[in-house]
């Protein structure tokens, strides 16, 4: 007799909720019968990871926490981000011949720094930023020099949908600009067109482990003209709940204006994303571009963008050609004389296609042109304003929305929600939260017409005090795309960052099990 227990059912149930992924099968006479139905579950357990924000004394930065609102689900949970620890240094062993006094002094000097040493670990494993409620965010500010990177969990009912957001800003200096980044669950692989080596241009590649044992990760590197020379982008560690951030062009020595980034990991997981500083023009985080796919969808260019460059990369073993379009206010079109691009495998491709907008908001769709579909990844560098009062911003390649998406740290003034459909039209719901520090949610539908950007100005919630989140929704129709843009003016320049939503990944699906969980054999 064979028999599927009902423990088992139990457990990949579980498994599906903590994970994301579950697969069962009952096994028959015919070796094995997947379950007919399944159903979705939120999900138990979910992860975070923001990069240490910024070394500048001038930078200023805001965490923002927030897990939506739900009508039903478990009562208990948590969802705190604290410090990722720092790497411990190395001992020094005794010198030869210490004796008397000598011992006794670095008897106390061990003790002050294990003192010490002990209160700053006490200090690190308090939470940076906890939630408490429901649909309302909590925030929390820091301006120290070197802060570290932060590492979370939230389970129970603050895992689904659990989002958090990281904004610095940097008046002035190398790193001058508004560096917003949405924390990063941990994964093992992560492309990042857009990047550079080049002279004017300091870009970082952040690692952060979540983990209690060490991960293993290798970065790649590809230019205009194939992978990039590099001898120490492989093997390399990161210890257990830390970060390492890593100076993309000390990995090469080739210089190179437009860069994809790959980075995976031979053992472990991580968070990755990437800072780039370009002299004169300003910083901003580089998200990750979605995955590798015939059809990509860069969202959110704003209306009065004066400079959009596409980077795009091939990682396959065949080049791919892709038609460029504009999905505009009214409509799609193309770019004149940049309708279509070529992109040779392994190559790092890039095309300027100026103000492409030309004072209406707009999304990127890139699609292939012979029907092949060959996978390619995208990010857009985007620049506003002119000469000495520049600012630079990424949009990376991004999936739909789905059934949900969140993008927290939305202020009274400065925020915009770009809203794309690429197929057919579609209805979406907007809630704006509470505020941090009070106010009522506010929730708004909108329509998208298929081939469009929809630009808006969310409802704020009645008597906002503080930040709050946006959670949009799909109600009906095909996919949306979205992405939302902060601004904040600061020393007479529009400082700027853009943030594209994706699917929260709040439920499961994991299989619904029939009622006779037993098959007999003869």
């Amino acid at each position: 007799m064979k028999s599927t227990p009902l423990s088992l059912i139990a457990g990949v149930v579980a498994l599906a909720a903590v994970t994301g992924f579950a697969a069962l099968t009952v096994p028959g006479d015919d070796g094995g019968a997947e379950a007919k139905a399944a159903a979705r579950l939120p999900v138990e357990r979910s992860s975070l990871l923001c990069p240490a924000p910024s070394t500048s004394d001038l930078a200023e930065t805001t965490y923002t926490s927030f897990t939506p609102a739900a009508k039903d689900g478990p009562k208990d949970g948590t969802a705190e981000l604290k410090a990722a620890e720092a790497l411990p240094a190395d001992e020094d062993e005794p010198a030869d011949g210490k004796t008397g006094d000598a011992d006794d002094k670095a008897d106390a000097d061990d003790k002050k720094k294990t003192d010490a040493d002990d209160k700053e670990k006490a200090a690190d494993s308090k939470p940076v930023i906890s939630l408490k409620d429901l649909g309302k965010p909590v925030t929390a500010e820091t301006s120290k020099s070197g802060a570290p990177a932060l590492v979370g969990t939230a389970t129970d009912r603050f895992a689904p949908g659990w989002t958090t957001q990281q904004t610095t800003t940097a008046a002035a200096g190398g790193a001058r600009g508004l560096l917003g980044v949405s924390c990063t669950a941990p994964d093992t692989d992560f492309w990042f067109p857009g990047a550079s080596t080049g002279a004017s241009r300091q870009d970082y590649v952040h690692l952060t482990n979540p983990d209690d044992t060490a991960a293993v990760a290798d970065i790649e590197l590809y230019g205009a003209e194939g992978p990039l020379k590099s001898d120490v982008g492989e093997g390399i560690t990161v210890p257990a709940r830390s970060s390492v951030p890593l100076l993309i062009s000390t990995l090469t020595g080739e210089a190179a204006e437009n860069v994809t980034v790959h980075v995976t990991t031979r053992s472990g997981r991580v968070g990755a994303v990437v800072s780039a500083a370009e002299d004169e023009v300003g910083s901003d985080w580089l998200a990750a571009s979605a995955d590798p796919a015939g059809t990509q969808i860069l969202p959110g260019i704003p209306a009065d963008a004066t400079s959009v460059r596409l980077v795009a990369f091939a990682p396959g073993e065949d080049d791919a050609d892709v038609k460029v379009q504009l999905l505009g206010k009214n409509g799609t079109f193309s770019p004149a004389g940049n309708d279509t691009l070529h992109i040779k495998s392994q190559m790092t491709a890039s095309v300027d296609l100026k103000n492409v907008t030309r004072g209406e908001p707009g999304s990127l769709r890139l699609t292939p042109t012979d029907g092949s579909r060959t996978p390619v990844v995208a990010a857009l560098r985007v620049v506003r304003g002119t000469g000495a009062k520049q600012e630079v911003a990424f949009i990376p390649a991004t999936g739909p929305v789905g059934e949900r998406a969140t993008v927290a740290d939305n202020r009274a003034k400065g925020s915009v929600l770009s809203l794309t459909a690429p197929g057919k039209t579609a209805k979406v719901k907007v809630t704006a939260s509470a505020g941090s520090e009070g106010g009522e949610a506010a929730v708004k539908t909108y329509t998208v017409k298929g081939g469009t950007t929809l630009e808006v100005t969310p409802e704020a919630p009645a008597g906002l005090k503080g930040g709050y989140a946006l959670t949009v929704e799909t109600e009906s129709g095909g996919p949306v795309h979205a992405a939302r843009t902060l601004t904040i003016p600061e020393g007479g320049i529009d400082m700027f960052t853009v943030q594209t939503l994706q699917d929260d990944g709040g439920t499961v699906e994991v299989p619904e099990a029939e009622q006779d969980l037993s098959v007999l054999d003869d």
